[in-house]
């Protein structure tokens, strides 16, 4: 029997329960983390660039990372919520195929996990100044991996238990498109995914790539598209911006460094690309990740 083992993990960065008024309005917003938002009160908005959703009491949300999104309260809006990163062995997002907000009906247990996920993560709400001269100042990515680290292993072990049950909420069906049935990706198409997300600062051309592997580069990109959804060259532009997004996220490192880690010969070439998949510029990106990840 063939033994099946989990290819994705998570590492928490914020979970809170918060009472929200008509300020929580923000448009455009596009983060490289998961958001689950439990609502118990109230109501509101939010909407991707194909549909809209209320959001009530008694639902589950999730936006999967790298979604760009709109959050609106009516006036009043409480709610549980978690953010994460996701990691993935084989560098495939579990929403890959589908970056798009999604609810369904919650229920007791669902409720229970988001209590006990605040009782053994203390401290790990948002609670941080409106003020960019202040909280720009501070990596808090980096802090909040520090105390993922500190945690002991119990602790530990719940929390990824938690975010699994959490996300196994929203891998139905009609939610999660990846294909079960789908053929095992070959281990050289697997081991060139892992050798892009490593290299992602160096030159990856589709010869060199292919060549590794001893393919042809033809029948090495049509296989590389069957495995994975995307050509290597469309595949890696997107890792390039989805690492950009993080950098800009999480470090302060000017965006001419951002664009040498993540393999852009020049600035202008590394903005129009960022402009183009995510719809704003690099610097009107990290604003909006600032305040909307840190404040409510």
């Amino acid at each position: 029997m063939a033994k099946r083992i989990l290819q994705n993990t998570f590492s928490l960065l914020n979970v809170d329960y918060v009472k929200l008024s008509a300020k929580w309005d923000y448009r455009s917003v596009i983060s490289p983390y998961y958001r689950i938002y439990y609502i118990d009160e109230g109501s509101g908005a939010i909407s991707d660039q194909q549909q809209s959703l209320q959001l009530e009491a008694g639902y589950l949300y999730i936006i999967p990372s790298f979604t760009l999104c709109n959050l609106h309260c009516n006036g009043f809006l409480s709610q549980y919520f978690v953010q994460f990163f996701e990691e993935s062995a084989d560098g495939i997002s579990l929403f890959a195929q589908r970056r798009a907000i999604s609810r369904i009906k919650a229920s007791p247990m669902d409720i229970d996990l988001f209590k006990r996920l605040l009782e053994i993560n203390p401290g790990r709400g948002i609670n941080r100044s409106d003020d960019p001269k202040i909280y720009e100042k501070n990596i808090f990515y980096k802090e909040y991996q520090e105390l993922n680290n500190r945690q002991s292993l119990a602790a530990y072990l719940e929390t990824q238990g938690i975010l699994l049950q959490l996300m196994g909420r929203f891998l139905q069906p009609k939610f999660f498109l990846k294909q079960e049935s789908h053929p095992k990706i070959p281990v050289k198409i697997a081991e060139t995914v892992s050798y892009i997300l490593i290299n992602l600062n160096q030159e990856l051309s589709v010869t060199a790539l292919a060549s590794r592997i001893n393919q042809h580069p033809d029948y090495f990109s049509r296989l590389f598209k069957t495995f994975t959804g995307e050509r290597p060259v469309n595949y890696i532009l997107g890792k390039r911006i989805e690492r950009a997004q993080y950098l800009l996220a999480t470090s302060q490192l000017s965006y001419s460094e951002i664009a040498s880690q993540t393999g852009f010969d020049n600035l202008s070439y590394f903005s129009k690309s960022f402009k183009k998949i995510t719809g704003m510029s690099p610097g009107t990106y990290k604003k909006q990740v600032y305040k909307v990840g840190f404040t409510l």
